[in-house]
């Protein structure tokens, strides 16, 4: 019996491991665009951090793509400072 006990924690041990070495593979890195058309051509609708909020004086855009990491790397193209680069309706 003990055997078997040892034989199933091995094997939980493996599986783990194994399980979490998939769990940890590192996220690939936010992309620099070189202008808002760059930037477009990937996501239509700009790209802001969670909240940010559209300042406009027309219908504002909210259907831009939520991505700290993103908006992070591309902030030089929001030139309104709303929190949303390249908007675009």
């Amino acid at each position: 019996m003990t055997t078997t006990i040892r034989r199933v924690v091995v094997a939980l041990a493996m599986f783990g491991a194994a399980l979490a070495s998939v769990a940890v593979a590192a996220p690939a890195s936010a992309q620099t665009y070189a202008n808002c058309k760059a930037l477009n051509a990937d996501h239509p609708h700009g790209v802001g951090t969670p909240g940010a909020v559209d300042s406009t004086s027309g219908r504002p855009v909210t259907t831009f793509e939520v991505d700290a990491t993103l908006y992070e790397q591309n902030r030089k193209s929001d030139r309104d400072g709303d929190g949303i680069a390249c908007e675009k309706r």
